[in-house]
């Protein structure tokens, strides 16, 4: 196995729900690392300091929304290609149209499956070391 294989994915959940951070909690195994913060300045003020390998939030924040910080994500040249999952209670097809349309790369409706949001997970980050590959 590589290196990359060994190493646990780092999962950022940006949520201010407790239950959710513990669903998402028990949907991870050893081969995670789950951190947790409430609001989007938490989440901007984490990135400074640490890229995680996938990024888990909820559009609806207390100060403000999930697809925000997705477009500033998009925005910045440092973390432009992080993935990003939106996992939400906003279920309609124009919620998924506009998560999209704001840079995320997937999107999970709440209450969600945890098997199926680890499966979601994993793809992501295997999405992403492939697009790091030297072509």
């Amino acid at each position: 196995m590589s290196q990359q294989q060994l190493r646990r994915l780092q999962i950022l959940l940006v949520d201010d729900d407790v239950h959710t951070r513990d669903k998402v909690q028990q949907a991870l195994d050893q081969g995670f690392v789950l951190n947790h913060v409430h609001s989007l300045d938490e989440a901007l003020r984490y990135l400074e300091e640490s890229l995680p390998d996938v990024l888990v939030c909820e559009i609806i924040l207390p100060d403000a929304s999930g697809l925000d910080l997705c477009r500033q994500i998009r925005c910045s040249p440092s973390l432009q290609h992080l993935p990003i999952m939106l996992l939400t209670s906003l279920s309609t097809l124009q919620d998924k149209i506009t998560g999209f349309e704001a840079g995320a790369d997937d999107y999970v409706v709440k209450p969600f499956d945890t098997l199926h949001l680890r499966a979601r997970l994993l793809l992501l980050s295997r999405i992403k070391r492939l697009e790091e590959k030297p072509a």
